[in-house]
């Protein structure tokens, strides 16, 4: 913030083992305000945003909370342990008439069905949805490029989960463990959708260990 404060962040330098990949479901400018709440300890070091802006907060030596009440291995714990990187992508979609809408009103139209480019239907709802927002493809290039530089700051395996598991809230004996890169939904299974299968994951595994 122009004002210097950085009350949302602990500047405590831990081990890193695990990256974190979050969407925000919301737009950038209210994304980059709500993560830097004055006192609130709910901030990311990275945000990426629509045109593939790498937008760096703060250390990502640092932590905040960013995995949420009730996280797999306890909120605390893994969110010192991790990297966050946030997306900027308004996430899950509701269809109104022809039309598009964010989860936050039936009148905030993000695009209409004939704009194929900006959203994806599954065949099989994800988490009770089956609209979501895609993220373009200069904001996967970027989050290619951060994975690949984070992991080789921080000698994080360049792993992911299998498939079986990747859209899955995982167990206490694994996520915690398991070091390599994965995504907020393997840590919460109320009310988050970051990411599923209307994902690219393909593209994003071959680009980080290529």
């Amino acid at each position: 913030r122009a004002n210097n404060d950085e009350s949302f962040l602990y500047k405590d330098a831990f081990d890193k083992t695990q990256i974190v990949i979050h969407f925000t479901a919301g737009y950038l400018k209210g994304d980059i305000a709500t993560l830097t709440t004055p006192g609130n300890h709910v901030s990311v070091p990275f945000i990426l945003g629509r045109n593939g802006s790498i937008l760096n907060m703060w250390s990502s030596s640092y932590w905040s909370y960013h995995l949420g009440p009730g996280a797999i291995g306890g909120n605390t714990a893994g969110s010192k342990r991790t990297i966050a990187i946030e997306v900027s992508n308004i996430g899950y979609l509701n269809k109104v008439g022809n039309n598009l809408v964010s989860a936050y009103s039936d009148t905030d139209i993000y695009c209409g069905l004939n704009e194929t480019g900006y959203y994806q239907k599954l065949d099989t709802p994800y988490r009770g949805h089956e609209y979501f927002a895609t993220m373009t493809s200069a904001q996967y290039n970027s989050l290619i490029t951060l994975l690949r530089y984070l992991t080789a700051q921080y000698n994080i395996p360049r792993e992911f989960l299998t498939e079986d598991k990747r859209y899955i809230t995982g167990s206490a004996a694994e996520i915690p463990n398991f070091k390599g890169i994965v995504s907020h939904v393997n840590y919460r299974e109320s009310g988050k959708w970051d990411f599923g299968p209307a994902f690219d994951w393909n593209r994003l595994i071959n680009g980080v260990k290529a």
